[in-house]
């Protein structure tokens, strides 16, 4: 029997925080323990009492005073992109034909997909990442190259090929038939085989024509347990566009409604520009508008109002989109969210921003029975966060007088070098995140408990 005492100050939500001082939102234990088991937490709380739990000899993570957690989860991001950031003064659709569609067309190649596909899922892990939503390119060998990395590392991930049939340069087009075809094969080789998840993915009205839409109804139809992953309303431009090309729909929204690809699986990202009605139909259907504060600053794209959302009672998450989103830490993605949100005369707290990073986004993808909270019986993805990893960091932490101070501290001023270490499915990974050879656990470690 595998197991394994994590040891440290241990933080997990029970739900969603609903004010700055909602003690019930959490668990926290100041001297706490995750017993691992084949993968599995197999008890969780003070450290005196779990550790009765452990057989005997059982190997001790020890992580304090660190802050052991849920790793931590991202909705939306593109694995091609890994290389595009940091692409130069352009908005959306001239970015993407200056630099992502150029930039795509290499992963037709398997040893580049498989190359780039490696240090993505290293990235996401040395941030503290453990499971992620992701679009591939139009190539079916980008999807291999995405789901092999992530089955060598154990990550439970989203994906799926990008399915694009006009607008977009002739080496990343597919047909209607082609685009069907080659996702149902795709779904059949890699959708819950280990811990892997298919994400149905349009890339969005503008890319694919009315025939595309129609076999990705069909896919849909066939496969109900998958994902749908798509965009919406992220560019004025696009909008003008992406209606112009759908002239019978209400407005961008009902494009995607009319093909039935609203759902409680449906990703979609951005959602900056929709009307009451719009949101209301994300209500109704409960698709889930996906928050990408840093994209949307750098690509000068707008400010999602979570608010509006909520009172709406639309569903939301919140993500990195790499590579328009310019870091792969959710700490630092929940710093821009905070701004963005700020901005609007919108507050949030760090509670909150740690519950989406975790378990919100977790209930966003319907998993929140196996990752996002640390309970027993979930997968044991697990990040140690470090609040003093920075010297300015320690210098404001000789201040922090709370958990909640020291939460905003970690949201406001961290980034991968406050992750010590990361475990998937009990496994730590953090060195082996950054090509670093593993010869013992990053923690001190101990024979017995």
């Amino acid at each position: 029997m595998n197991e394994l005492l994590i040891r440290g100050r241990v933080l997990t939500f029970v739900k969603e925080p609903e004010g700055i001082d909602d003690n019930a939102s959490y668990r926290f234990f100041g001297d706490g323990a995750v017993l691992v088991r084949n993968g599995k937490v197999a008890g969780i709380g003070a450290h005196a009492d779990v550790a009765k739990q452990a057989r005997e000899g059982v190997k001790v993570a020890d992580h304090r005073p660190n802050l052991v957690l849920p790793g931590l989860i991202d909705t939306h991001l593109h694995f091609p992109q890994t290389q595009a950031i940091a692409s130069y003064g352009a908005q959306l659709l001239e970015w993407l034909n200056t630099y992502i569609f150029v930039e795509e067309q290499k992963f037709k190649a398997p040893e580049h997909a498989a190359f780039v596909a490696g240090r993505f899922m290293d990235e996401l892990l040395a941030n503290g990442t453990t499971t992620a939503v992701a679009y591939c390119s139009v190539h079916p060998e980008s999807v291999d190259a995405f789901f092999a990395a992530a089955e060598a590392r154990n990550m439970l991930m989203v994906g799926g090929k990008v399915m694009m049939d006009r607008n977009a340069p002739d080496a990343l087009r597919d047909t209607p038939q082609k685009g069907y075809d080659e996702t149902k094969h795709l779904i059949g080789k890699w959708h819950r085989r280990g811990r892997a998840h298919y994400a149905i993915s349009p890339r969005f009205a503008i890319t694919s024509t009315p025939e595309q839409m129609e076999m990705s109804r069909a896919l849909v139809a066939e496969h109900p347990d998958c994902y749908v992953q798509t965009h919406l309303s992220e560019n004025k431009d696009e909008i003008v566009f992406a209606t112009s090309l759908y002239p019978e729909a209400k407005d961008y929204t009902d494009i995607y409604a009319r093909y039935d690809l609203l759902g409680r699986r449906t990703l979609l990202g951005h959602c900056i520009y929709l009307s009451d009605r719009e949101i209301s139909v994300l209500a109704e259907t409960g698709a889930v508008g996906v928050f990408c504060p840093t994209s949307n600053l750098f690509l000068g794209s707008g400010l999602f109002d979570r608010d509006r959302f909520d009172r709406l009672g639309a569903r939301h998450s919140v993500a990195t989109d790499v590579g328009a989103g310019t870091s792969f830490s959710m700490l630092e993605t929940m710093d821009e969210a905070y701004k963005v949100l700020h901005l609007q005369g919108q507050r949030l707290s760090p509670l909150n921003s740690f519950y989406m990073m975790t378990l919100g986004n977790a209930r966003a993808l319907e998993l929140e029975h196996s990752i996002g909270s640390l309970h027993v019986g979930a997968d044991a993805d697990i990040v140690v966060l470090d609040s003093r990893a920075k010297p300015a960091m320690e210098l404001r932490m000789q201040v922090a007088s709370s958990l909640l101070e020291e939460l905003f501290i970690l949201q406001t001023m961290g980034d991968d070098r406050s992750v010590a270490e990361v475990y998937v499915a009990g496994r730590p990974m953090k060195r082996t995140a950054r090509s670093t050879p593993v010869t013992a656990l990053s923690a001190r470690t101990v024979e017995t408990a």
